[in-house]
């Protein structure tokens, strides 16, 4: 008796497996029955967005535009020369203000006003950097400083910015007076 029940349990289970693969059978030809899969109805399903590649310079220049910076210059009149220092001291991980220093992971920031963008020798600058081109002016600085990727699309300066305007105006007007001959202010 202990043989035919054993048999008979055997059979259940190999009867369940044989059901079970008659269905995955049976529900597969149904989905190819439904969904074409031969795929000769071929249909794009996206659209093709055709974005034009941009000039850098230009779209900088149109982010900075859109966002609504305050202007430096009449910051640059009640500036403060010691919050100046104070707020570099975010600026000096990655640059050097000493004249002849070496540059880090930033170019040397000496003379830097009215010096040509990407002019350090040695540094390797982002080619959008070096693409923007002109002098480096308190107003460029006002912008870069307020958020340095959205001013010049693609350089390679990680830092988030300063929203502060007067905290620019202060940071600029130390670094006017980093230099041999140090630019007037307007």
């Amino acid at each position: 008796m202990y043989l035919i029940m054993s048999s008979f349990e055997f059979n259940k289970i190999l009867a369940a497996i044989i059901l079970a693969l008659v269905i995955v059978v049976i529900i597969s030809k149904v989905g190819d029955i439904i969904v074409d899969t031969d795929k000769t109805n071929l249909k794009e399903t996206a659209y093709i967005i055709d974005i034009p590649k941009s000039d850098s310079k230009i779209s900088a220049t149109s982010v900075a535009a859109l966002e609504d910076i305050q202007p430096i210059l009449d910051l640059l009149a009640t500036a403060s020369l010691e919050n100046g220092e104070k707020i570099y001291k975010k600026c000096g991980a990655c640059h050097n203000y000493e004249k002849g220093g070496k540059s880090k992971i930033g170019p040397n920031l000496w003379n830097i006003l009215n010096r040509p963008k990407g002019s350090v020798d040695g540094f390797a600058y982002s080619n959008a950097l070096v693409e923007f081109g002109g002098n480096w002016t308190d107003e460029d600085l006002n912008n870069f400083l307020y958020k340095p990727k959205a001013y010049i699309d693609g350089t390679k300066m990680n830092f988030a910015g300063l929203k502060n305007a007067q905290d620019r105006a202060d940071l600029i007007l130390f670094l006017h007076q980093q230099s041999d001959n140090p630019v007037p202010l307007p």
